[in-house]
This record gives C-alpha cells, structure tokens and sequence, in this order.
C-alpha cells in the first residue's frame, strides 16, 4: 500500500484482518467551528487515540505539542497497538485531526498508517457498522516508538528558513487570519504570518469531507522541488496540508510543531 488515504470501501473490507487496528484521532474542541454530527459513535472496532491529553506534551504550555517518543510508546501500548500493526486513523469530522496522528506515527517511525478519506461521516453515509463509543482495555501491545526528527521542526530552524528558503512554508489557516483581517482565536496571539510562507487553507483542499482529486490538488498546491514546511494555528490542520502535498508529491517534509500559537505569542518577525 502506497497510498497513504484509504476508502471507507478498503477499510469495511478489511475489518476483520488480525493485525488492522482503528484509531479515532479524537479532538473534543477545535478552532475551526466544526462540529461532530455522531457525537456517541465509532466505528466498530476503533480504539481512541486521544490527541489533546495522551499524545501531546501537557507539560508544554503551547497546545497539541509532539510528546516524547516514550510518552508515545507507552500510549500506544496501552492501546495494543503493535509493532506490525497496520493502523487506519479516522475522525468524526471527516478529514481534520486525523492527518495530525497519521503524521505522529509516521515521526515516530511507524510507515504502516493510514488516513481514512472522508471519516467516519463518510463512513456512516456508506452504511457500515458503528458502535456506540467504548474505551475498554487492551492487552498491551509491543509498539516500538523511533523518533525522526527531521519530521518536525522547531522555531529556530523556520527562523532561519525565512533567510534561507531552503524549504517553502505552506500555512494552512484562512486567508482571513493569515492576513490578519481577523483576529486570532487564542487570546494573546499577534495576528499575521510568518514572512515567506503561502498561505493553503486547509478548506480548499477538500470536498464534502474527503480531498479533492490529485488533479485538483496539484493546480492548488503548485509544488516545486523543494522542502516543504507546514504551519498553521497550532500544528492539527497543518498535517491535512502536509497529507494533500504527500498525495502527490515525494518531497522532505515537515510540521513547524508550536506553529503560530508559539510564533504568535512571541516578538519574531511577522507579515500581514
């Protein structure tokens, strides 16, 4: 399996393969408005990877932060997550916060994950089994977490990426936001963007809750050969970014984690 997308189609037909494992990236709030439609259902089977307080560092003031490869590990585990899972992530908005897991374990060196086009709307619109939503306990599984971190980068390394434009970086908030016609949804926050970076809302690569042909998104995306770097409000919608740009192309890249919940609380330079 190349594609890093899978159908609601593939998935229902492969429910029952003993090493499959359904992950709902799970984010109760989110800064986009969206609202979950099924609130009290899951797909039967799916095992809850809670982004906001299991896979994030709640140690770290900013939102959403990449945890320690242990931190993740040991959650994983606690999920029965294994080794030689093959692992499909969904959410409950259609495509938002599951590209944001697949992303994660992808960092930590886990290559057999995928993103479930369309999510459980998709996946309720099709007629396939769901469940109301359970958290049982798992035999613990043997998943190994082996961090990459040139998957993630920091404030320093976009800092000095505004001199060098080794990479170009993709935001993916509303244009309103990126050009500061609107005030930033977390209080404290300067409004704008990072110097040099293009601005991708997240929105226009989607349509009724799953991506757009590759055809539609390559005249979107307008990639080159560079490295591509990815922002957003704090690092959840960047991925959805980053996933469009895998569809359709091999280049390096990579999620500015803090994203403009650090770049925006702090005196780096800014655009509007």
């Amino acid at each position: 399996m190349t594609n890093p997308i899978v159908s609601a189609a593939w998935l229902q037909q492969h429910l029952n393969d003993s090493n499959l494992i359904i992950l709902e990236a799970r984010l109760d709030q989110n800064q986009s408005n969206l609202e979950n439609q099924n609130p009290d259902l899951q797909i039967k089977g799916a095992r809850l990877f809670d982004i906001k307080n299991n896979f994030s560092d709640t140690s770290n003031p900013l939102p959403n932060t990449f945890p320690s490869a242990a931190q993740f590990a040991a959650e994983s585990q606690k999920l029965g997550i294994n080794k030689n899972s093959i692992i499909v992530v969904y959410d409950t908005l259609g495509i938002y916060s599951s590209p944001r897991a697949w992303w994660m374990f992808k960092a930590m060196g886990h290559s057999n994950v995928f993103v479930l086009d369309g999510g459980l709307p998709e996946w309720i619109k099709e007629g396939y089994p769901t469940e109301k939503q359970q958290q049982p306990t798992y035999p613990k599984g043997d998943f190994e977490a082996k961090f990459q971190p040139e998957l993630i980068k920091n404030k320093e390394q976009i800092l000095k990426n505004i001199t060098t434009k080794e990479a170009v970086l993709m935001d993916a908030r509303s244009t309103d936001r990126f050009h500061a016609t609107l005030e930033e949804p977390r209080v404290g926050l300067r409004s704008g963007h990072i110097p040099g970076s293009i601005n991708i809302p997240f929105t226009e690569l989607q349509q009724d809750g799953k991506y757009k042909s590759k055809e539609e998104l390559k005249k979107i995306l307008k990639i080159n050969d560079q490295p591509l770097f990815f922002t957003c409000g704090s690092g959840i919608t960047a991925c959805i970014v980053l996933l469009a740009c895998e569809l359709i192309s091999d280049n390096p890249k990579a999620i500015y984690d803090g994203s403009w919940s650090e770049w925006g609380s702090t005196d780096l330079p800014i655009e509007k």
